[in-house]
């Protein structure tokens, strides 16, 4: 490129004419560029870990070119040592033994209508059964009537879509709600209008006394005057999930300042587009308490949102999704890094605008972090590696999904120092070889779940020949993938952070 840029400086005086302007432009551009340069380099500079971890990584590169063992990025892959077991019998793909339990759940699934009661039945065992149901798009009314019958403390159902508006209002009527702490109903916006919330959830202003978690994700037909309804009778809420509630506006959020200011622990709003981040900064301030917050897909989300808020109340913030917030930058990962320092849970999934500088601010800031979660982002294979170099001993769950550039850094850092983590997705991360994804398997023994969709370049080198036993590898090819969908796990408790009995006590 330099020689051709030669070329045509050489030329340029035979086919162009002067003109003080256009040099003018061509500087301003260069200084942009320049600029642009020493902003990416600044982070090397930085005094702190992360500029450390870089500097290390560095050398040992630069160790590997001078000694010869390699001279590309290539060969740096080649380079990884690892050394598959091939001893008689042994069989690194896990085959799963399904538990008594689990066959016994599976009966009654197909069974499903000759159930005559769930009391005394575990809260635990109905959310697993229930979760198979509508997995297998087999729960009916019957169920539910079961499900709601009587005096129960948790109900759970992640797919209403079923459900009508007359056979949910006549199975509620059954249900006795004083002792109710969880319910969640997702996906049900056919069944619950506003109407029906009046005529059967919020009947009274405190109809709901113990109610701490509330799932409403889908309820598209849930308006402000809804989710007043509901927050009056609900007086002890702490979490209220209000994904996918198109009709909401910012108006909703003054609903629950209003009335949860003091108690509100976790909000989540994803993809509730009818909102206005902008509008809602001074009723999020007033949740004293707001521990976990997702606004993912939401598009009014800016750098300026994330400023104003972060700003003010990040010291709280323990989780906090930006998941396809597309319009934030480096600026926001700044402002976070340096006013959350006990965010455990970090999603920065799908956002395109960030840069190596959001990886330093976080490796210098965010010491709490176990949790991170990336996707599609622009990162280097050297700024994650100065990151797992850094943070690996206290990481659980790493997604570098689609982190084209991962490959030779981030495969020794996390086998050297990534000891702990439990869950790692690599899924289309193109540039691990059979020994890296070996290396890195056979290295971290904590691991029990591997994500590799997408990675057709994986063999039965890696597959059959790895050592830990207890991992289980989802993604590949000809592999089930609907029992693979995140869902919330049945022995998780009303909050995620904190025992919502010691609350109410």
């Amino acid at each position: 490129m330099e020689r051709f840029r030669d070329i045509a400086r050489e030329n340029a005086s035979r086919f162009a004419h002067f003109a003080p302007e256009e040099n003018e432009n061509e500087n301003e551009m260069e200084n942009d560029d320049s600029s642009s340069s020493e902003e990416e380099h600044e982070i090397e500079d930085w005094p702190g870990p992360f500029s450390t971890a870089m500097k290390i990584i560095k050398d040992r590169e630069m160790k590997s070119v001078q000694t010869g063992c390699v001279s590309s990025q290539t060969s740096l892959a080649a380079s990884i040592k690892w050394v598959p077991n091939t001893e008689p019998g042994h069989v690194g793909v896990r085959f799963s033994v399904p538990s008594l339990q689990e066959l016994c759940l599976e009966i009654l699934v197909k069974n499903v209508d000759a159930v005559v009661s769930l009391d005394s039945v575990p809260d635990a065992l109905r959310h697993r059964l229930s979760q198979l149901l509508c997995d297998s798009r087999k729960i009916n009314n019957h169920f539910f009537e079961l499900l709601v019958g009587g005096s129960p403390t948790e109900i759970r159902l992640r797919d209403c879509s079923w459900l009508t508006e007359e056979q949910f209002t006549k199975s509620f009527q059954m249900c006795d709600t004083s002792n109710l702490v969880v319910l969640q109903l997702d996906q049900c916006g056919r069944c619950l209008p506003d109407y029906v919330i009046v005529a059967t959830l919020a009947q009274s202003p405190r109809q709901l006394p113990r109610l701490t978690s509330l799932s409403l994700s889908g309820a598209c037909r849930l308006s402000d005057g809804g989710l007043r309804a509901i927050v009056s009778s609900a007086p002890a809420l702490r979490s209220i999930n209000l994904s996918l509630c198109s009709l909401l506006t910012s108006a909703s959020l003054y609903i629950l300042a209003e009335s949860l200011r003091s108690l509100l622990k976790e909000l989540y709003l994803d993809n509730c587009q009818a909102i206005d981040a902008a509008l809602i900064v001074p009723a999020l301030r007033e949740l004293e308490h707001l521990e976990v917050l997702s606004v993912a897909g939401i598009q009014t989300v800016c750098d300026e949102f994330v400023k104003d808020y972060i700003i003010a109340c990040g010291h709280n913030l323990k989780e906090l999704v930006l998941k396809d917030c597309i319009n934030l930058t480096d600026a926001s990962i700044k402002v976070i890094a340096e006013h959350c320092p006990g965010l455990c849970v970090l999603d920065l999934m799908n956002l395109c605008k960030l840069t190596d500088l959001s990886i330093g601010y976080l490796t210098n800031g965010c010491r709490t972090l176990h949790t991170l979660k990336l996707c599609r982002n622009p990162l280097s294979d050297e700024a994650i590696a100065a990151f797992v170099e850094t943070t690996g001993e206290s990481l659980k769950e790493l997604s570098l999904n689609n982190i084209k550039k991962v490959g030779y850094h981030t495969t020794l850092s996390l086998a050297s120092h990534a000891k702990k983590l439990h869950s790692l997705d690599l899924s289309w991360c193109r540039n691990l070889t059979d020994n890296a994804l070996g290396l890195i398997v056979d290295s971290c023994m904590s691991l029990r779940l591997l994500k590799l969709f997408g990675c057709t370049q994986v063999t039965d080198v890696f597959l059959k020949g790895h050592s830990n036993l207890q991992i289980q590898i989802i993604g590949l090819k000809m592999s089930p993938v609907l029992q693979h969908v995140k869902v919330p796990n049945p022995l998780q408790g009303a909050l995620n952070y904190s025992s919502v009995y010691g609350d109410l006590v």
